[in-house]
């Protein structure tokens, strides 16, 4: 019995050993499983490699061999929970690759639905588009203008009798010969003679050809002046204003043959101011084959009343030919001087019906002036203004011309200042002063076009000199840092420190306190105290960077102010400017573009948070004060 009892436990524990032999085969089988999904759902660098592949199917692990042998094998119960451990690790592991991958792909699912249906909608718009002539883009309700008002501008043809009546406007000076003034004069020793007859006979056989114009403007063809929009209230009208187009018209006012103009340039030098000249006289003379005469005005309004001492000098295509090259302008100019009743006079002597007066806001007001008083005395008189700031501080205008000149003819002021301040020690400083009577325009384009300013100044913003927010102690953390800063300050600048003067000049402007040398006196004085030393180098460019000719840039904005300035008149319209708006050109109105000229930039705007952000000095702007609004300019370049 006892032997019995002995086999029959020892055949219990063989079965209890063949028993933990199958649970661990079939946990092994599970790991195997497992590893399989795992190495399946999961990156190729991250696969853990315990298995091979043999037969074109995986093998079991390599750490464990499973032959016909391993029934009868057994392994230990540590050794089996270490399996189990495994198995459970390798499981939520595999889960949580399997659930990624289930997730990422429904994801990438969700994408390209979304990338189909925003083709369909393309293409949708594409074919609507095409269908129906709407433009491309998504309508949106909100956005809208309801009402446009229009800055028109005066026409002589509402009071005075056309000139031009029936006259096809083409370009007619274009494909002609030019006839010199001195042709047929004996004193020129007949070349102009033959130079102009071998012209005429080289071209006779096209006289009859006309070149016309790809563009002629007609009524009511506009720019819009806001252009930015935002959503506006439902029910609420959305208005903005708009200007005339400027360009050729089709109908004419004055008869070429008849016109005889004057050019007048006022105040002071800018760079273009000859191009314009130049393009105006070109403009008459070659566009539209004017006949008579066009004065040039010598020493601004001084020349209408003076013509003794400001003899006026009669403009052609070969005197103006190479004057652009030239800085200031081959006219002269000055400030004052204007007398209506004698400007009058020279024009009725002269029989002038066309005025060409290129200046500021100051200049403008006077040109709208002799605008009334030919009105009033019955006068068919064009008169005609082209925008002429160095501070670009005419309202409405994205620019003046010879403004880019300048900024970049500060460049050299602003290099030499930084020169003098790294090489100069101790505490090497370069102040550069630049213009800028009541807008910093200059001085802030010229900081951010160096990249080389630690500090800019202008009058739209007060001057702090000490202090947590002060201009001192910003600069000297500069050279701490860099061992050396450069300041550039507009000439209006630190009115609130130094005082107004009441002193004006003759064209009616006050003159302004030294804050150039005001500065480095601060300067010098704040270091001192600090038991310092500053070499402080101070440059005056100011009249340098107007005096330089006109860059490439500004050469082209001159021609198409001039021209559009000449289609403006021969048209008929009066007491208009021309400008660049919203990048088009556009007539304005005078009595609306002085009305909130000379403008000012924005301290609270984009432009001079760039240079907060480019200098790292402190901001000074204090906050708004309760019901208090930000007051803007018409023009997007000071935005």
């Amino acid at each position: 019995e006892k032997q019995e009892e002995e086999s029959t436990h020892v055949g219990k524990r063989g079965r209890g050993k063949d028993d933990e032999a199958k649970k661990n085969e079939s946990s092994l089988r599970t790991l195997y499983f497992v590893l399989h999904v795992h190495r399946r759902s999961t990156p190729h660098s991250y696969r853990y490699r315990l298995f091979n592949r043999a037969h074109g199917s995986s093998s079991i692990f390599a750490f464990v061999t499973m032959t016909s042998s391993s029934r009868s094998s057994s392994i230990s119960t540590a050794e089996a929970a270490a399996l189990s451990v495994a198995v459970a690790a390798l499981s939520a592991l595999s889960t949580y690759a399997v659930t990624g991958y289930l997730q990422n792909k429904r994801e990438a699912d969700a994408r390209a639905a979304k990338r189909e249906e925003l083709a369909k909608e393309r293409a949708e718009a594409k074919k609507n588009q095409e269908e129906k002539g709407t433009p491309i883009g998504t309508l949106i309700q909100d956005v809208r203008i309801d009402e446009i008002y229009l800055l028109e501008v005066e026409h002589l043809a509402r009071i005075f009798p056309s000139e031009g009546a029936g006259i096809e406007n083409h370009m007619i000076g274009v494909g002609k010969s030019y006839l010199h003034p001195l042709a047929g004069d004996d004193s020129s020793g007949g070349v102009f003679t033959k130079l102009s007859s071998s012209v005429h006979s080289a071209v006779s056989g096209d006289s009859k050809k006309k070149t016309h114009y790809n563009k002629l403007i007609g009524a009511h063809e506009c720019i819009l002046s806001d252009l930015v929009r935002k959503p506006g209230a439902p029910g609420v009208v959305q208005k903005t204003s708009a200007y005339t187009r400027a360009g050729a018209r089709k109908d004419l006012h004055f008869n070429p043959k008849t016109v005889n103009a004057a050019i007048v340039t006022c105040g002071g030098l800018c760079p273009g101011l000859n191009n314009v000249v130049r393009e105006i006289t070109n403009g008459l003379v070659h566009l539209y084959g004017v006949k008579g005469k066009i004065y040039g005005i010598r020493g601004g309004f001084n020349g209408f009343v003076d013509e003794v001492q400001y003899p006026p000098i009669e403009l052609t295509p070969e005197l103006v030919e190479d004057i652009h090259h030239k800085g200031g302008t081959i006219l002269s100019s000055s400030r004052g001087g204007f007398d209506l009743d004698k400007i009058l006079n020279f024009i009725r002597k002269k029989k002038i019906n066309q005025i060409y007066v290129i200046g500021g806001d100051g200049t403008h007001r006077g040109a709208f002036r002799i605008h009334e008083g030919c009105m009033e005395a019955g006068m068919n008189v064009a008169v005609a203004g082209i925008p002429k700031t160095i501070d670009n501080d005419i309202d409405y205008i994205d620019r003046s011309f010879g403004f880019a000149s300048s900024v970049e003819a500060a460049q050299d002021a602003i290099r030499a200042a930084k020169t003098e301040a790294t090489c100069n020690r101790p505490n090497g400083i370069g102040i550069v002063k630049l213009m800028g009577r009541s807008a910093g325009v200059i001085a802030v384009h010229a900081t951010l076009g160096s990249g080389d300013v630690d500090l800019c100044l202008v009058p739209e913003v007060d001057i702090v000199l000490e202090g947590p927010d002060g201009c001192l102690p910003h600069l000297r953390r500069r050279v701490k840092e860099q061992g050396y800063a450069v300041v550039v300050v507009a000439e209006g600048a630190g009115e609130e420190l130094m005082g107004t003067s009441a002193e004006v000049d003759a064209g009616g402007n006050k003159k302004l306190p030294a804050i150039g040398v005001f500065m480095k006196e601060q300067i010098v004085k704040y270091f001192q105290s600090q038991g310092e030393t500053a070499t402080v180098k101070y440059i005056d460019p100011s009249y340098m960077i107007r005096s330089v000719p006109a860059n490439a840039s500004d050469s082209l904005y001159c021609m198409q102010l001039a021209q559009n300035a000449v289609h403006g008149a021969m048209a008929g319209f009066t007491g208009f400017s021309v400008g660049l708006c919203n990048n088009k050109m556009v007539f304005l109105p005078i009595p609306e573009l002085v009305a909130t000229s000379p403008r000012c930039m924005n301290p609270r705007g984009r432009t001079w948070e760039r240079v907060l952000a480019r200098t790292r000095q402190p901001n000074t702007v204090p906050p708004l004060k309760p019901g208090e609004k930000v007051v803007d300019s018409h023009a997007p370049l000071l935005r």
